[in-house]
């Protein structure tokens, strides 16, 4: 069993309670954090300290998830991921005390995406590829790829590149003075 490889390993702190047998090698599990049993996470993912991560969830590899949040049943999360501390994903549109939806709202993370701290992703959205989101947003959504989002509720002020560059809407690159071009979603430069 990977879980038990990586508890030997010393990667899933003893005072962690992983129910999950479907962990990734290399993959880092802190102190304080519960993953139910059906959640499935990839390798070399960094899962901090208090953190909760329920049954119906697919986490990728490379995935970095900070302190304080917790995932929901429907969150796909994709390789390459960055959630911020104290992100708040839901899962309800209408959430009830003791009255469940038949399904819950599915929401996905697109590869290389990344999440600020303590921002809120409503659910049944997607967050495409490469997307950045502020720290504080209200994401109520769905983000295109490539794409910088903040605010409350968020709204797109740029781009962003495969190597992190900060575009403005207008596709210029603030610090160089560089423009860039959309090829499909994606800015480059010709």
């Amino acid at each position: 069993m990977l879980n038990t490889l990586n508890i030997r390993m010393g990667n899933i702190h003893k005072l962690s309670d992983v129910q999950s047998t479907q962990i990734g090698l290399n993959t880092v599990v802190w102190q304080f954090t519960v993953i139910l049993g059906g959640a499935s996470i990839g390798a070399n993912c960094n899962i901090n300290c208090n953190c909760f991560i329920e049954n119906d969830v697919t986490i990728g590899d490379n995935v970095t998830i900070k302190s304080g949040v917790q995932v929901w049943d429907g969150v796909q999360i994709e390789n390459n991921v960055f959630v911020g501390p104290n992100v708040t994903f839901t899962n309800d549109l209408i959430p009830r005390s003791k009255i469940y939806p038949k399904e819950f709202k599915k929401t996905i993370l697109r590869e290389g995406c990344s999440i600020g701290a303590n921002s809120t992703i409503v659910a049944g959205i997607t967050i495409g590829e490469m997307a950045f989101i502020g720290a504080g947003s209200v994401v109520t959504k769905s983000i295109p790829p490539f794409t910088v989002w903040y605010g409350n509720p968020a709204k797109q002020h740029g781009y962003i590149t495969n190597d992190a560059c900060l575009l403005g809407l207008d596709l210029i690159d603030k610090q160089t003075g560089i423009q860039y071009f959309l090829d499909g979603f994606k800015p480059i430069t010709k």
